[in-house]
């Protein structure tokens, strides 16, 4: 699969993705922000970093760029697009699914590995996993605490856009496992169709063993099937 990998000023994590797109057997390119036509893609990455650096919210004003319609087109057409941490916040700002990403509990930056637990095993990048399996996966972020009012939650449960939550190394989602605050330990959702996700923790990150886990490689491998 050609997967558009989408550069705005400040991603940081274009090359990692790039890398684990390549392991994955698919065909990355790069792409800038101001592209406004997909239509030669079979899907899309939408990177971490710092774009814009975080002014307003962290992906405000990336959501306001020329490719986001580009990227809302492919999601419209029910074609792959992943977003990570910054590329996640990106995507709730520009509306891809619901909840917002607001400051950690702490408020600071946290930058560790976690463990997530796999919630929906049927959108294009989790297919790979079984449900309830448990991930070790890094987060690097200050914004990641996810937030719905408890409408938008139940719906989102029932219509099964809760797609990652963390937990412990054994799989128990708990107060101590949640690293940011976010309601009901959600790490990761899709949009209502589940070919959009976007998560905190970094896949790319954990792409491959000598990095300390490669837990994170199924998602583009899932991704390019």
């Amino acid at each position: 699969m050609k997967v558009a990998i989408t550069k705005f000023l400040g991603t940081n994590c274009d090359g990692d993705v790039f890398h684990a797109v390549e392991l994955a057997k698919g065909e990355p390119e790069y792409v800038w922000f101001t592209e406004q036509n997909l239509d030669n893609f079979g899907g899309a990455v939408i990177p971490g970093g710092f774009s814009y650096g975080d002014h307003l919210r962290a992906g405000a004003v990336s959501s306001k760029t020329p490719i986001i319609e580009a990227l809302r087109k492919m999601v419209d057409d029910g074609k792959p697009v992943l977003g990570i941490c910054n590329g996640a916040q990106i995507g709730l700002e520009a509306n891809f699914s619901k909840g917002i990403l607001t400051d950690n509990n702490c408020a600071h930056f946290i930058c560790k590995w976690v463990y997530i637990k796999v919630e929906n095993n049927e959108t294009p990048f989790t297919k790979q996993y079984a449900k309830g399996e448990v991930l070790k996966i890094p987060i690097a972020h200050a914004e990641g605490k996810f937030y719905a009012d408890e409408e938008t939650i139940k719906e989102m449960y029932e219509k099964n856009m809760i797609v990652f939550k963390y937990c412990d190394a054994e799989g128990n989602v708990t107060e101590e496992a949640n690293p940011n605050g976010s309601i009901d330990n959600i790490a990761g959702v899709c949009n209502e169709a589940g070919n959009c996700v976007l998560l905190m923790p970094h896949p790319e990150r954990a792409s491959e063993i000598e990095l300390g886990s490669e837990d994170g490689l199924k998602m583009f491998l899932s991704m390019n099937e």
